[in-house]
């Protein structure tokens, strides 16, 4: 099994450009941005905390990824990158066949071919 795990990092300045996008589509909703905007007075304690769970959680088999995501392409880049990277660390490859089992799948595909249907 291979785990990784991702912390998606948002700066603030792009967090509260996102807040403001959100707000206008929030005011024809009615729903109100105030719980979010008000959590931003802790950004630095979530900061602490994210930085403290990380360090406590990770480990060689299942590391954490800091990726930051203020640009979504680049973000998908960089995890799309290390699923990657951890797949081609299993060297995984397609089984090999012998040539009795060859010859026998080979006669199967004959005869689905000479079949009518």
């Amino acid at each position: 099994m291979v785990i990784r795990k991702f912390f998606l990092h948002i700066s603030k300045e792009e967090q509260k450009k996102r807040f403001l996008e959100r707000s206008k589509i929030r005011r024809r909703t009615g729903s109100s941005p105030w719980p979010d905007v008000n959590e931003r007075g802790f950004w630095k304690d979530y900061q602490e905390a994210y930085e403290e769970m990380i360090q406590s959680t990770a480990t060689k088999h299942a590391p954490w990824f800091v990726v930051p995501a203020d640009n979504k392409w680049f973000t998908r880049l960089i995890v799309a990158s290390a699923i990657i990277q951890a797949l081609d660390e299993l060297h995984l490859s397609f089984p090999e066949v012998n040539k009795a089992k060859k010859k026998e799948l080979e006669a199967v595909r004959h005869s689905l071919l000479a079949q009518k249907d």
